[in-house]
């Protein structure tokens, strides 16, 4: 949070001066130790995020292209005028712990066209795919390993 508070000084001021870091340097601190003690955060837990970018922009890339895939698999059954789609729901269930794993797992699924995650109760999630083709895969997924390499890092 520390880097993000110093980022965003940078970028809402327009220009680098030495004025500006400095000042920037000085606000991001008493912010960032604003937030350590009254809203229980710590360097601890700021390190652990830091250890985690590069699962995320790893988790990141592997979204972006299945997002690709799906568009262009959804893009093939619309240009084939297939007459018979055979919409399907889902049942999902994941072995991830934590709520925002789970919260990730379900906006990624919803994220890549022809996918819409209905409900999430427990560890189930409920998606409806636009055709059964498109619901091959999602269990047991390269979402789901990588959210749970990320879970495992804490």
């Amino acid at each position: 949070m520390l880097v993000l508070f110093f980022l965003a000084w940078l970028i809402f001021n327009g220009r680098i001066t030495l004025e500006i870091v400095i000042f920037g340097i000085v606000i991001a601190a008493a912010v960032f130790a604003f937030m350590c003690k009254f809203m229980d955060h710590s360097i601890k837990k700021e390190l652990r995020i830091y250890k985690k970018v590069p699962e995320l922009l790893k988790y990141i890339f592997v979204l972006v292209k299945e997002i690709i895939k799906a568009n262009l698999a959804v893009i093939r059954m619309i240009l084939t005028r297939r007459e018979v789609t055979e919409p399907t729901l889902v049942k999902v269930h994941t072995k991830l712990k934590s709520e925002t794993a789970k919260v990730m797992l379900a906006n990624s699924i919803t994220l890549t066209p022809g996918t819409i995650t209905v409900s999430m109760e427990g560890d189930t999630l409920l998606v409806h795919c636009l055709d059964k083709s498109l619901s091959e895969g999602m269990e047991d997924s390269d979402f789901e390993k990588m959210l749970e390499k990320m879970e495992g890092e804490e």
